[in-house]
């Protein structure tokens, strides 16, 4: 970032350059340091072409992206992946964050974690954990995550999180494969200790979008979770604070995209490239620049894939004449292509999208099928490239 300077005006007087960058830097930075996961969640955010290790930023690579995060004004680094205790170098990249100055959130599903490692992180800096769970039935769990033995896992690191005296949040993603358990799960976050639980129902892109079919809830199913939730927050006010993120699908209006697209959020890849948000790279003409060729407030500031969807300028109707345009921004870019072939139309989330009802009238066939089919899991090489195919 440029500082600020000093100029005369025409009547002599000396006044200050103001350097904005600040006042626009985007709140948290979402750091994917890996794809590898030993999980297969059916669900998983990451793109369909994963990124391999080959291919992922080094050491040193990672730790000039958290200064310069830090230099930029970031607040906050969500350490994520995959799974990001993968990578050995982990304790580097918290120190440096630590360093920077940076509030550090460890996103993880726990399997690889050792109390020892936990431990270590927590000395150097990290601040915060937060466990993802796939369901408080071990057997179910493990179906769906394809990986055996997991809640077990997660149950000791979960104890580790409280011992070490660090806030802990759990991460529950919801489908119609572990809905009915979300007392449970909200039982279960009173009971490790968390401070926080995320009720999250899916978002359909990517794996999911491939599962739709196996994991979207009926609307009915969904408004009882709203229940759920609703009586659940007023009861343990003081004990367990719970946010909710609902079904675009079931939606009247769409959430805005990552907070505004270019508005709070960036992204950065294994591989280095920064993106506005996740699943970006699923839209076509965008050019994603990559952190070991460009500065990341340049890239935030400037990149031409930040300023393709930034503010309104871009939107078409009837996002554009909307009293809500500066409030959801037109939803989902990514969604909005995938469903509709544009990326500038409105999200069919929205109720004033011409393609909205047809768009929920699949969710509710979908949702109340008999023959839910098989998940299509999350793996790297032949089996996902047939799964893709």
């Amino acid at each position: 970032m440029s500082e600020s300077t000093v100029k005369e005006t025409k009547t002599g007087e000396f006044v200050a350059e103001v350097d904005t960058s600040c006042a626009r830097a985007p709140v948290g930075l979402l750091a994917e340091l890996t794809h590898r996961c030993p999980l297969q969640c059916p669900y998983c955010s990451n793109p369909v072409d994963l990124e391999r290790a080959n291919t992922e930023l080094s050491t040193e690579d990672w730790k000039r992206v958290m200064r310069e995060a830090g230099q930029l004004g970031i607040l906050q680094i969500h350490l994520s992946g995959g799974e990001p205790t993968a990578r050995r170098d982990l304790e580097d990249i918290v120190e440096e964050a630590a360093r920077s100055g940076l509030y550090t959130n460890l996103i993880t599903a726990g399997v690889l974690l050792k109390r020892e490692r936990l431990e270590k992180l927590r000395d150097l800096g990290l601040d915060h954990v937060q466990l993802s769970i796939q369901d408080v039935d071990p057997e179910n769990a493990d179906r769906i995550a394809a990986y055996k033995g997991g809640m077990d896992k997660k149950n000791d690191v979960a104890r580790w999180v409280k011992e070490l005296d660090m806030p802990l949040t759990i991460n529950a993603p919801l489908h119609r494969q572990n809905i009915d358990n979300l007392p449970a799960i909200i039982d279960y976050s009173v009971k490790v200790g968390a401070g926080r639980l995320e009720v999250a129902h899916i978002q359909y892109y990517a794996w999911a979008l491939k599962n739709r079919a196996a994991l979207m809830p009926t609307r009915e199913a969904f408004m009882k979770t709203a229940e759920i939730v609703n009586e659940a927050k007023e009861r343990l006010k003081g004990i367990l604070v719970i946010d909710f993120v609902v079904p675009d699908y079931y939606a009247k209006y769409p959430k805005p995209c990552m907070g505004g697209w270019g508005r709070g959020i960036i992204n950065v890849t294994p591989s280095g490239k920064v993106l506005p948000c996740h699943a970006a790279e699923s839209l076509p003409g965008l050019e994603f620049d990559n952190v070991r060729d460009r500065a990341l407030a340049d890239i935030w500031l400037n990149g031409q894939a930040f300023e393709k969807y930034r503010g309104t300028d871009w939107m078409k109707e009837p996002c554009r004449s909307c009293p809500r345009k500066e409030i959801d921004f037109g939803g989902c870019r990514c969604q909005a292509f995938a469903l509709t072939g544009d990326a500038a139309n409105t999200d069919p989330a929205c109720s004033l999208s011409p393609l909205h009802e047809e768009w929920a009238a699949k969710a509710t066939e979908e949702s109340h099928t008999t023959d839910i089919p098989e998940f299509i899991y999350r793996r790297m090489g032949a089996a996902a490239t047939a799964a893709t195919e």
